[in-house]
């Protein structure tokens, strides 16, 4: 698919420009995480990329050294004991998720695209399957990440990433793209400690937390 060339392109050259120009924020949280806890400033976390090959994801750590690993924070029982006090800031903002640029300048990630699963998220892999959301590029932030995020039921984020899959182009990749900036400035979707559901009604969401 021409588009995926382009879009590796575009994604060489934004990741470059990105690291270059918050190399000052990120000198700022590295500082602000080993102050705030003991531990190392990154955390790696094996997940799933396309074709379902497997690569480690880049984070700023949030949680302490202790937290039971390979496990989804909502499956956690009281996350916020786990969650560190600069933790707290960086998943709100989502500030945690920017060492992922660096995945998206080797080539494991792109800026837009379905989530990577856990490698353990075998319900996830599997309803991505059916709609072939597991054959195109993960991203730091992708259709079902302004339509949900974290609140959205398996079946449900497994559709919308075929959606995005099935209209993969520039134009999807922008509306993402614009979509997240509105989604990280409200703190849509983000839910610690447990998932909500949604149903679609006339191709709207609607969302009822658990």
């Amino acid at each position: 698919m021409v588009y995926l060339k382009i879009k590796r392109l575009i994604d060489i050259i934004l990741s470059t420009l990105g690291l270059i120009i918050l190399s000052p924020v990120f000198l700022v949280l590295i500082i602000a995480i080993k102050v705030d806890s003991p531990g190392p400033v990154l955390f790696k976390q094996k997940r799933v990329g396309i074709h379902k090959n497997h690569f480690h994801i880049l984070k700023f750590r949030t949680m302490r050294i202790d937290t039971p690993s390979d496990m989804p924070t909502h499956l956690l029982e009281n996350p916020d004991q786990w969650i560190t006090k600069v933790g707290k800031f960086l998943r709100k903002t989502s500030l945690d998720e920017l060492p992922q640029i660096i995945n998206i300048f080797k080539g494991e990630m792109s800026i837009i695209g379905p989530r990577p699963a856990l490698w353990n998220q075998c319900d996830l892999i599997d309803e991505r399957d059916k709609y072939g959301a597991n054959d195109v590029p993960v991203g730091l932030t992708g259709w079902a990440q302004i339509n949900g995020r974290d609140e959205l039921e398996i079946d449900v984020k497994a559709k919308l990433d075929g959606e995005y899959a099935e209209k993969i182009g520039l134009l999807m990749d922008v509306r993402c793209f614009f979509g997240t900036i509105f989604s990280v400035l409200r703190s849509d979707g983000v839910v610690e400690g447990g998932t909500g559901s949604k149903v679609e009604t006339n191709n709207k969401t609607e969302k009822s937390k658990i």
